[in-house]
């Protein structure tokens, strides 16, 4: 489903859930192996697996509905759909829709003119649990409960649904013909997953909580009990396809600071985790260079390479929690943390700077520009990935991730980092340094006894990278990073998927449409996810050099840094300090304000209560849908107010707007993309959100489990995973 929905889970964070034949329509440029650390898996034939045994899988909390449609719904929702419902198309590691053979035998675009019409041939063995063959019925079903006209339903999203005009039985039998009555270019996002018209037709049972269970399935698996804290799938016993390698899934609730606990205890095979626990547990590895290639990746692209040294197992350990190895405790857990694999990749959402450009200086485009291009967007990404041996290079696009088809890095559009282009766009917009605070600067390098030293700083000391700030700028800021993030940062700024939108079970407000993705599972909790803060005591503001600081009509430039503050949010504090000291250089200081966790997005980033903040989104699979409530411009209400969709920057343009309009509606593929393309482009131009990196994506995998691992954007084949022999 398009990610508008896994956004909504946040969102992510990635929210999530999720190979086959290569669509028709897509360019030679879309073929070839996905990018390096797309994917980590660890593949095995369906026959080296035992055909039988739990797997027990961590989710951040219990799903409230398990229905992805609902305002509710989250990643654990999205798993279950993924492995229990049908999913007429899935994605593979770059990201591309692929047409699901267990549900669809063909799929094509019949007419486009004067309507597009799309005709579905449904494979003939696909069955619901209860014996019915999945029908046209069930498409009617969906499409009334989500096209928006039905307040009963109170859908989270209906987009792409609200463009179909009818849905009737096609000329053959099997077959479904939808029409639309407005050209739909991501109609493959629709109908996945596919509910029963029980759960469609009556708005009761659509909205109806999680502990009422399923009753009707269409997957290698169906539920079977839902209880506090789990969900328990088994076999479905009408399954078609290829039989199920495990005989339960267990999807348990761990949140994501008990997960190393559950790990050493031996209650959980697969979870999601921070950077702490991943540097544990690949500090149990004989050969920690080898360790992310022994169980052997099936990405062409795997992140498997070798790693930064991390120092001894003791050390390691140490550094983590305070264990020396010297106890009988640490010997425990370290031995138990060594029946677990860290399987790693590049995951389907990325983390970016917002500026708020509704109030304030940053309403003004040139002190937005200024603040983006004093950003040093590799230094931030080395610092996040390079530690956990994965790419870092910085993301250059808002709608698409490396490796997608049409990929293209627009960040030139914006610039390339440049103190003095940021200092003159502050001057053009009225923001400078008076002569004599530009001297009392140069005089506050120098102390009593003439030894230079440097202003105070914006933000508390990063120990990763103290005392490479002043002059020595971007070269010597990165490499002050490469010697000392291993071991200072790797849990200062380990990326939590507690906090990511696409991982995060929390919703937020209800009054935002969010859509979610076929591929990742959908999630629709309405926050973006990774939030997490800047360094620095809750409601304190460092302070530059007062002399230089630039000034408008004698008014110092202070932006004010809203973070939450919360566990789970503290390891992207050092990604938020290092943004301080950078803007720091151009003479803008920051006011850092944490606050709770719980609030952060629902007072703060939703209602617009901050200048700058850190959180990340989802990636999509459509980003013509998926994209557009992102990034449109905001329009006043009847009441006076400023309706944003899911714009929480307030930057938008007509120009943008009407890019995305044009590439809905577009059903040439390459089009299509190319509009999309001209849009990001101009969204960097306007500098509301800068992205910084794909986050990491860190999963601990029980050995000798197989085809499971770091999925990315690739959509699990629940009835592949097993057990080795």
């Amino acid at each position: 489903m398009p990610l508008t929905k896994r956004r909504r889970a946040m969102l992510l964070a990635a929210g999530v859930m999720l190979p086959l034949p290569v669509l028709t329509g897509c360019s030679s440029d879309d073929d070839g192996p996905p990018p390096p650390a797309a994917w980590d898996i660890a593949s095995a034939p369906r026959s080296g697996t035992t055909g039988t045994g739990t797997l027990r899988w961590a989710l951040d909390a219990a799903p409230t509905t398990l229905n992805a449609f609902q305002k509710t719904a989250d990643t654990g929702t999205q798993r279950i759909a993924g492995a229990v419902l049908p999913s007429l198309y899935t994605l593979d590691a770059r990201g591309r829709p692929q047409r699901n053979g267990d549900y669809l035998t063909a799929a094509d675009v019949t007419s486009s003119d004067p309507k597009q019409v799309v005709v579905y041939k449904l494979n003939p063995k696909a069955v619901w649990s209860d014996g019915r063959p999945i029908g046209a019925e069930d498409f009617q079903a969906q499409w009334r409960a989500l096209r928006g006209t039905d307040e009963a339903y109170g859908t989270a999203r209906n987009a792409g649904y609200d463009r179909i005009a009818k849905i009737e039985p096609g000329d053959k039998e099997h077959e479904v013909k939808v029409t639309f009555a407005k050209p739909y270019t991501d109609w493959r996002s629709l109908f996945t997953p596919l509910y029963p018209k029980s759960v469609m037709d009556n708005p009761a049972v659509f909205s109806a909580p999680a502990a009422k269970g399923l009753a009707v399935g269409a997957g290698p698996f169906m539920v079977r009990e839902v209880s506090d804290g789990s969900v328990t799938l088994v076999r479905n016993p009408r399954w078609w396809g290829d039989r199920a390698r495990l005989s339960r899934v267990v999807f348990q609730a761990v949140p994501a600071e008990k997960r190393a606990e559950a790990l050493i205890a031996g209650r959980l095979d697969l979870a999601e985790v921070d950077r702490a626990t991943a540097r544990r547990i690949r500090a149990t590895a004989p050969d920690k260079r080898a360790a992310g290639t022994k169980q052997g990746s099936s990405a062409p692209g795997k992140a498997g390479a070798p790693e930064p040294s991390l120092g001894s197992g003791r050390e390691a350990a140490g550094a983590e929690g305070g264990a020396t190895g010297d106890t009988d405790k640490n010997r425990s857990q370290t031995r138990a943390l060594s029946r677990f694999t860290l399987r790693k990749a590049l995951d389907s959402a990325y983390t970016q700077l917002a500026l708020n450009g509704t109030k304030g200086p940053l309403a003004d485009e040139r002190v937005r520009r200024a603040v983006a291009r004093a950003i040093d967007r590799k230094a931030l990404a080395k610092l996040v990935l390079k530690p956990m041996g994965l790419p870092s290079e910085p993301l250059g696009n808002h709608l698409l991730m490396a490796g997608q088809p049409g990929y293209k890095d627009h960040s030139g559009a914006l610039g390339d980092k440049d103190t003095n282009a940021a200092q003159s766009l502050l001057a053009d917009a009225g923001w400078r340094a008076s002569d004599a605070g530009r001297q009392k600067a140069l005089d506050g390098k120098t102390d009593d006894r003439g030894r230079r030293h440097s202003a105070p700083t914006a933000t508390a000391t990063d120990p990763a990278t103290d005392g490479a700030t002043d002059s020595a700028t971007d070269s010597a800021t990165d490499s002050a990073t490469d010697s000392a993030t291993d071991s200072a940062t790797d849990s200062a700024t380990g990326m939590d998927p507690a906090t990511d939108p696409a991982t995060d079970s929390a919703s937020g407000s209800a009054s935002q449409s969010l859509s979610g993705t076929a591929s990742a599972s959908a999630t629709n909790s309405e926050r973006p996810s990774d939030a997490a803060p800047a360094a620095g005591d809750a409601g304190r503001s460092g302070r530059l050099g007062e002399a230089a600081v630039v000034r408008k009509k004698g008014r110092p430039l202070v932006l004010r840094f809203v973070l939450p503050d919360d566990r789970t949010a503290a390891p992207l504090s050092t990604v938020g300090e290092r943004i301080a000291r950078m803007l720091e250089k151009i003479g803008v200081r920051t006011e850092i304000t944490k606050v709770s966790g719980e609030s952060y997005f629902r007072d703060h980033i939703a209602t617009g209560d901050y200048d700058l903040a850190l959180y990340s989104w989802p990636a999509s699979a459509y980003p013509a849908t998926d994209g557009r409530p992102i990034y449109a411009k905001p329009q006043p209400a009847a009441d006076g107010s400023l309706v944003v969709e899911q714009n929480y920057t307030r930057v938008g343009t007509d120009q943008i707007d009407q890019f995305f309009d044009q590439a809905l509606s577009e059903l040439d593929g390459g089009a299509s993309r190319s509009l999309v393309s001209r849009a990001d482009a101009r969204i960097w131009a306007a500098a509301g959100s800068i992205p910084l990196y794909q986050r990491p994506q860190l999963i601990a995998m029980r050995k000798g489990l197989v085809n499971a691992g770091a999925f990315g954007f690739a959509t699990p084949r629940y009835q592949d995973i097993g057990f080795r022999h």
